[in-house]
């Protein structure tokens, strides 16, 4: 049975969104939901162009007007890039998600430095360049700007061979605390939405070695794990 929205289809009228990581999983969903919500504009950055080129052809399709930036969240030039490039194509930016992320799975032990430093770097690095980038842009958005950024539940308790992304994740969530904070009196709301274990992502795909498949969502009490119910 097909999912219906509680939204309005025009709640989000007028706005334009940009979403980091948005040419596959949770990213690309998030665009294409805030577009059928009304968005007249998403763009979507990401580091691989060919990909981002094929996502905004699948939203084309669903007559949503998409444009696409190809950029490192860890470069605050691309960052900035990104932004500009969503003032261009739209006049505006109301909406920041930050999707972008990195992992794998490795014990403490043997995570090298490099390792440690570059899911650091995407996640919580990226999200705070990202930020920092649209801020002037969302603090003159009509509507009150909005930021958006992609957690994790892993380090609510523990979650094994996850270490990395456990830090980094809660340090976003730690970041948005603040940014919040510092930026509400420039309307600017800033919050964190935390999947559990998706099964329809890439990431998901890859670390569980290609058995995504046979996990077991009994521990969930209204049994979600796709990406449908994350939006």
């Amino acid at each position: 049975m097909e999912s219906q929205s509680y939204f309005r289809p025009d709640v989000l009228e007028g706005r334009v969104a940009l979403i980091t990581g948005g040419g596959s999983g949770i990213g690309f969903e998030v665009a294409k939901q805030l577009a059928l919500h009304g968005c007249k504009g998403v763009l979507l950055m990401g580091r691989r162009k060919a990909f981002l080129e094929e996502a905004v052809e699948l939203l084309a399709k669903q007559n949503i007007s998409a444009a696409c930036f190809a950029g490192d969240v860890r470069s605050a030039a691309d960052c900035d890039g990104a932004v500009q490039k969503a003032l261009e194509s739209y006049g505006a930016l109301d909406i920041l998600v930050n999707a972008a992320a990195g992992n794998f799975l490795a014990a403490a032990e043997e995570i090298s430095s490099n390792g440690f430093k570059a899911v650091m770097e995407i996640d919580t690095l990226g999200t705070f360049n990202m930020c920092r980038a649209a801020f002037s842009a969302l603090k003159e958005s009509a509507f009150g700007g909005v930021v958006t950024s992609i957690t994790a539940t892993l380090h609510y308790t523990a979650t094994w061979y996850q270490t990395a992304p456990a830090a980094a994740k809660a340090a976003i969530d730690a970041m948005t605390r603040n940014l919040a904070l510092e930026w509400g009196e420039f309307g600017i709301r800033c919050n964190c939405v935390a999947p559990g274990p998706i099964a329809d992502t890439p990431g998901l795909e890859k670390l569980s070695g290609g058995k995504a498949d046979q996990i077991s969502w009994d521990h969930i009490p209204v049994r979600r794990g796709l990406i449908r119910g994350v939006i």
